[in-house]
């Protein structure tokens, strides 16, 4: 063996520091890093050459917006919570739904409780702001207010002329009530026996009405039939635009008015035609579908005046008691009111919503009442140009209204069928009578004393009830087409009624 071979290996000594490591341990992490990035650097560049690896210039990625964003997006929200917090709810769950309807949410929702729904109208309210409830209910109240306005009768200044003839019309009708109410004092004072004997009397003759004659009036339907004061002459519409008159009670024609050109709506006397007034003197007027009123005496078949200012049809005319106005009904949804003395218009009066379809006179000339396609009646002073009653309770258009001679019954006719009775005094109804099994085209009260009421309708037939009680005492049957107008003779001894049949009958009582 060698020396050298049995010379043990040096035992490797493990090295002792003294002091701190820190400096050198930073010393070494450094290098480290710094190897690592140029390592890391040398890659990232041989992968860009290769291809690998494709980086555009110029694109940032902000993520320190993204992170404000998403911070302030969460302060909103803990803002909305701390106003919502604040905000003071009714516990009342009427007033929560009123509150979100008036904001425009959904009252309820599906499984929804009172407390859910009132957390949500606080949650709701603290997006949109406390005041936007106060604010809604504000406009609403408005509109409410502002539709109130619409609805009211409203009143503009007048003409001279109208201020003249409502006075004149003052001083026409008191004396005319004083008399209407001597002439009621004085039935007051007849004993109930005498009454009771004169009521039967009456029903009896009533109930014995039958057919007297029947005429063929024209090629098209009748629309409208009317007697003369005298009782001696009746005037007949037709839609062919002609107007006879026909001499009762033999049913003669005497004379065809030529004027009009399209269906004529009505055709009626005046007051004192044929008794007071010449033949020459205004005595009927007519109005037609195309807008146009005709003014007629008893001498021509040619109308002596027209009256224009009409645009929509015109449905009815009617004779002011006096006979110097002339009252016009229009679908423009007004009734005017014509001045024949001064020959001019001197009242327009709006007041109903659809077309105007009657107009009626009070018998002491005070008062108007009209009624038309919206369902309402209303009755006018004439004396002040206010609306004193508004007539509301008929389900469909209104087609016909008379007054009756004791002054304060009113009867209007509708398409519901029915025929209702108005107490003016105390402004109600004071029966309503399921006349017919159709339209009412027709309601007329005696002219002497207003004992019964007529009524014709579209079910082709014209019924007599009395009055007062409303009982049917007769029905008139025996046209073959609707009824489309009724009539009753001054005198009271006769009634006529016209049809869609082209026929007019005259009723007379055994």
């Amino acid at each position: 063996m060698s020396d050298e071979e049995d010379v043990a290996p040096a035992v490797k000594k493990s090295r002792v520091f003294y002091g701190s490591l820190e400096e050198k341990e930073r010393e070494r992490l450094s290098a480290n890093v710094a190897s690592s990035t140029a390592t890391g650097s040398d890659a990232v560049r041989a992968g860009i050459e290769a291809g690998n690896i494709n980086i555009s210039s110029g694109e940032t990625l902000e993520i320190e917006e993204r992170v404000s964003e998403r911070q302030q997006e969460a302060l909103a929200e803990f803002e909305r919570r701390r106003r919502a917090r604040q905000i003071t709810v009714s516990t009342d769950d009427a007033e929560v739904k009123a509150g979100l309807r008036a904001l425009g949410e959904p009252i309820t929702l599906f499984g929804e409780g009172p407390a859910d729904r009132r957390e949500r109208l606080r949650s709701v309210l603290s997006v949109v702001g406390p005041d936007a409830l106060k604010k809604s209910r504000k406009d609403e109240e408005r509109a409410k207010r502002s539709q109130d306005e619409c609805q009211q009768t409203w009143y503009h200044e007048g003409s001279a002329s109208l201020k003249d003839a409502r006075l004149w019309l003052a001083r026409y009708s008191l004396p005319r009530a004083m008399r209407r109410l001597e002439a009621a004092r004085a039935q007051k004072e007849v004993t109930e026996a005498t009454k009771t004997i004169r009521q039967q009397e009456l029903h009896k003759s009533l109930r014995n009405l039958n057919n007297f004659c029947s005429q063929i009036g024209d090629d098209r339907p009748i629309s409208f039939c009317h007697f003369s004061p005298d009782s001696k002459m009746l005037a007949t519409a037709s839609w062919s635009g002609l107007c006879k008159l026909w001499s009762i009670p033999d049913c003669n024609l005497i004379r065809t008015l030529r004027g009009h050109n399209t269906n004529v709506g009505a055709v009626v006397f005046r007051p004192q035609a044929g008794v007071s007034l010449s033949q020459s003197d205004v005595s009927l007027a007519s109005c037609a579908a195309d807008g146009t009123v005709k003014l007629w005496n008893l001498e021509s078949d040619e109308p002596v005046a027209d009256i224009e200012g009409h645009s929509e049809r015109v449905s009815r005319v009617s004779w002011h008691p006096s006979g110097r106005f002339l009252g016009t009904t229009c679908y423009d949804y007004s009734w005017r009111l014509w001045d024949l003395e001064v020959q001019e218009e001197i009242l327009h009066q709006e007041g109903h919503s659809k077309g105007v379809h009657d107009l009626t006179f009070h018998p002491d000339g005070s008062l108007a009442a009209t009624g038309g396609l919206d369902a309402f009646g209303r009755v006018w002073d004439l004396r002040t140009g206010r609306c004193v009653v508004f007539l509301e309770g008929h389900l469909k258009e209104i087609y016909s209204l008379h007054f009756s001679p004791n002054g304060y019954h009113l009867a209007t006719g509708s398409g519901d069928n029915t025929c209702k009775v108005w107490e003016l005094r105390n402004r109600k109804c004071l029966y309503t009578v399921p006349a017919h099994q159709n339209l009412l085209s027709a309601v007329r009260f005696q002219p002497t004393d207003g004992h019964f009421l007529l009524t014709g309708a579209y079910d082709n037939t014209a019924k007599v009830w009395s009055h007062p009680g409303w009982m049917p005492l007769k029905t008139l049957a025996g046209h073959e087409g609707k009824v489309m107008g009724v009539d009753m003779s001054p005198d009271g001894k006769l009634i006529a009624t016209c049809s869609y049949d082209r026929t007019f009958k005259l009723w007379l009582s055994e």
